[in-house]
């Protein structure tokens, strides 16, 4: 006997609506199985992002909606090819209607594809700048380092210049001191150079690169290129601008500030 086939003693209305309750709630039983078993296969893979299981899951998901949709249209009288026409109908003004979002869209879908960041980096975007908690179809959300949430639009990502912080396991650390025009530049390298060695978080793995930047008004710009493990980086700032201090003053290396020379004539 057919799924559509008339059952002994019931009307063709009970019939029908027995038929309707199987093919829902099987779909829906057979929506949550497959996208259980991807999911379990998915995360057997090592090589495999969350963020691209996560969109795997959620396109088959959606996938599988459409198709049950469409089943149950045919169950109540409406041709495939109606449907098809109508959908692509449905799609023309919603293409229209959210070109923004489909933008985003195809930023999310370009994310996964490319892989310019994974959940957890700490990127860059414009003026953003946070580690990736989450990236959904239509939005990325960065925690900042001020343990603020950003929510940026994949579309804005996708043709934006983005800068990936967490891909390399050394980071460089910029400071910038000042010292007197009177002091003893090699003393004053070879003072960062030691505070570099001696530092807990500075990795000695590439050298510190230490040297006169340039000319200031009240004294020399004395620049100090130093490494760090990632994620050490702003530890490693504070160390150095604190020590330096401290060793300066201890081998006698005046940080200067602005003065100014004053000659009257009579």
């Amino acid at each position: 006997m057919g799924i559509f086939e008339p059952i002994a003693g019931l009307g063709p209305a009970w019939v029908f609506f027995i038929n309707l309750i199987c093919v829902l709630v099987g779909g829906i039983i057979g929506t949550i199985i497959i996208v259980k078993l991807l999911k379990h296969m998915l995360n057997r893979s090592e090589h495999v992002d969350n963020a691209v299981i996560k969109f795997v899951v959620n396109a088959v998901k959606v996938a599988c909606i459409i198709v049950l949709i469409a089943i149950i249209l045919q169950m109540f009288g409406v041709h495939m090819s109606t449907i098809v026409a109508v959908l692509g109908a449905a799609g023309a003004a919603l293409a229209l209607a959210l070109r923004d979002s489909l933008a985003n869209i195809a930023g999310g879908f370009m994310i996964i594809i490319t892989h310019p960041f994974s959940e957890g980096d700490l990127i860059s975007v414009n003026d953003n700048r946070g580690r990736v908690e989450h990236i959904d179809l239509f939005l990325t959300t960065l925690r900042t380092p001020d343990y603020r949430t950003v929510t940026i639009p994949n579309g804005v990502i996708n043709t934006s210049v983005v800068y990936n912080e967490s891909n390399q396991d050394l980071r460089r650390v910029d400071c910038t001191f000042s010292i007197s025009y009177d002091a003893d530049i090699e003393k004053a390298k070879e003072t960062l150079h030691r505070i570099c060695e001696e530092g807990p978080l500075i990795s000695m793995e590439r050298e510190p690169w230490i040297g006169v930047i340039r000319h200031d008004d009240s004294g020399l710009a004395l620049e100090c290129l130093a490494y760090c493990k990632e994620g050490d980086q702003f530890i490693a700032n504070y160390y150095l601008n604190e020590t330096a201090k401290k060793e300066f003053d201890k081998v006698g290396i005046e940080i200067p500030y602005p003065h100014m020379d004053v000659k009257i004539e009579k």
